[in-house]
């Protein structure tokens, strides 16, 4: 029996399908009828079912090495939240502002970060952290100095930098202020430029902190799976020759890995970790633009977004995540080190080359 799900096509982000984005679905024996993890069959993705014996489940919450209850003092410690006014970023911030320390909320709507850091502030009356608003717009390039050196002028320490704020399966032809594909300008070049205007601070405050503590967190997702090999194609960058949301979402999230990676080796020297994690799947504010159908479907899937919350406190804070580790593996829920795609870690001269492509964008904006 064949259970009909939705049509394919995921070049168009509504119609996508389970199948389409490969969710983890959960099989059932016929003899003992425990749950197996499975992946949806090829020949149900063509068409856009699933069988009959597969159904989807919620995933078990394992035991997190980091959480608001075990998350040691942070006072002193000044941190930039990116996407901090919901899903993640909001619970991210959250716990820092428990543990009291400075966290700066960027965002780019400011009326919501006020909402937030009011709300908050009336939650943890006995915080004696910081909340501080900082707006922050990552599709426009023009307005990126003017965020960061807001926050350069009331601070002369950084000790972690959270590129938590992403898009994801934008309306079909998206584009950013500078006309870059969203996902690409939003997930890549916008946060490249914020954290190259950032970096000195950054590698001034590592001077003075204890080793592998200061860090740059890039927040990419297990869909750099969907991305084809190369990762980056760099002859359609403008994507002129138009590919599907899916592989474009991919792509942009792979080119995350491939940043952080080549900062971990630029900036090892520094002391600085650079680190890319993959929080999970969970229904936050980034599948705003999937249909409802699709939408019910990751729900069924989907974690908590405290395990994202949990997975970035492990790779912003822990003291397992390691300059040495972050040139070669990334983090993932519950807060495990792992490597998703070998060749976004072994293949130098692409990270080196995406890096250098980034860099030339943003010169006009430093």
């Amino acid at each position: 029996m064949i259970i009909p799900i939705t049509p394919t096509g995921i070049s168009d982000p509504k119609n996508a399908s389970i199948a389409d984005l490969g969710i983890p679905a959960y099989g059932c024996g016929r003899k003992n009828r425990r749950p197996y993890k499975t992946r949806i069959p090829h020949e149900f993705k063509e068409r856009g079912h699933l069988p009959a014996s597969t159904f989807i489940m919620p995933f078990s919450n394992p035991k997190f090495p980091l959480t608001e209850e075990n998350l040691p003092d942070q006072s002193g410690k000044v941190f930039i939240v990116t996407g901090a006014t919901s899903g993640y970023g909001l619970l991210l911030s959250t716990f820092l502002y428990q543990r009291n320390a400075t966290v700066y909320l960027a965002a780019r709507n400011s009326k919501r970060i006020d909402e937030v850091i009011a709300d908050l502030k009336e939650r943890f009356p006995n915080s004696t952290g910081q909340l501080e608003a900082l707006s922050l717009n990552l599709s426009d390039l023009t307005t990126i100095k003017t965020s960061a050196d807001e926050f350069l002028s009331k601070e002369s320490k950084l000790h972690a930098l959270w590129n938590n704020a992403g898009v994801m399966f934008p309306p079909e032809g998206s584009q950013s202020t500078q006309g870059y594909e969203l996902q690409l300008g939003t997930n890549n070049v916008g946060p490249h430029l914020f954290t190259k205007l950032l970096y000195p601070t950054l590698a001034r405050t590592a001077k003075e902190s204890p080793p592998n503590s200061v860090r740059v967190v890039w927040v990419a997702s297990d869909a750099v799976s969907w991305a084809p090999k190369p990762a980056i194609d760099f002859s359609n960058l403008d994507y002129h020759q138009n590919e599907s949301a899916r592989n474009k979402y991919g792509r942009s999230k792979a080119g995350t890995v491939l940043q952080a990676v080549e900062l971990a080796r630029r900036s090892q020297e520094d002391g600085i970790v650079s680190i890319a994690l993959d929080p999970g799947i969970a229904m936050t504010n980034l599948q705003k633009d999937m249909n409802r159908f699709l939408a019910a479907a990751v729900r069924l899937v989907a974690n908590k977004p405290e395990v994202g919350a949990y997975t970035q406190l492990f790779a912003g804070l822990h003291p397992d995540v390691t300059t040495e580790v972050a040139k070669k593996e990334w983090i993932c829920h519950p807060g495990k080190i792992a490597c998703p795609r070998r060749d976004l870690f072994t293949d130098t001269e692409l990270s080196r080359k995406f890096w250098e492509w980034n860099e030339e964008q943003i010169k006009p904006y430093l």
